[in-house]
C-alpha cells in the first residue's frame, strides 16, 4: 500500500461515500420524482435508500480497506458511510421545505453541483492540483445518471400504470 500523509489518508473513502451518494442519489431521487406526487414519500423512499446504501458502502469499503491490509480499515469505512449518509440529507432537505417536488428536484441538483464544486475546490487546493476537469467529470456522471433514472421512472410508471 502506498505511504499517504496524515493529511490525505481519509480522503478516498470520503471521496467514495460523498461521490456514490451524489451519483445513486440523485439518480435514485429524479426517478421517484417524476412517479411519486408526495414529498413524503420521496424522503422516506429516498431515506431508505439512502441507509441501506450507506451501510453497503460503509461495509464494502471495509472489505477492499482490510484486502490491502489497511491497519485502519474500519476508520475509512465509518467515513465513507458517514459521508453517505450526510451527502443524503443534504440532497433531501429541498424536498422537506419546498413544497413543490419539482423545484424541490432543481434545488437538489444546485446543491449536488455545489457539493461537487465545494468537494473539488478544497481537493484541489489542498493538493495543489487543478480542480476544473474533476469537478466537470463529476458533475457530468451525476447528470447523466439522473437523467436515466429520470427515464427509467417515466418508463416504469407509464409501462406499470402507477400513479402515486
Amino acid at each position: 500500500m502506498k505511504q499517504e500523509s496524515k493529511q490525505y489518508k481519509y480522503t478516498g473513502a470520503l471521496v467514495l461515500g460523498m461521490h456514490d451518494a451524489l451519483v445513486e442519489l440523485t439518480g435514485i431521487i429524479a426517478g421517484l420524482t417524476f412517479t411519486i406526487a408526495s414529498n413524503r414519500l420521496i424522503i422516506m423512499t429516498g431515506a431508505i435508500a439512502a441507509a441501506a446504501a450507506s451501510l453497503s458502502m460503509a461495509a464494502a469499503n471495509y472489505q477492499a480497506q482490510r484486502a490491502e491490509e489497511n491497519p485502519y480499515a474500519l476508520r475509512a469505512a465509518m467515513y465513507t458511510g458517514l459521508m453517505y449518509v450526510a451527502t443524503s440529507a443534504t440532497l433531501l432537505f429541498p424536498f422537506a421545505v419546498v413544497p413543490n417536488r419539482f423545484w424541490a428536484l432543481a434545488m437538489m441538483g444546485i446543491l449536488a453541483a455545489l457539493i461537487i464544486f465545494a468537494f473539488n475546490c478544497v481537493i484541489g487546493f489542498t493538493q495543489r492540483r487543478p480542480f476544473m476537469r474533476r469537478f466537470l467529470e463529476m458533475l457530468g456522471i451525476c447528470f447523466l445518471v439522473s437523467a436515466a433514472s429520470f427515464a427509467i421512472g417515466m418508463a416504469a410508471k407509464h409501462l406499470m400504470g402507477v400513479n402515486i
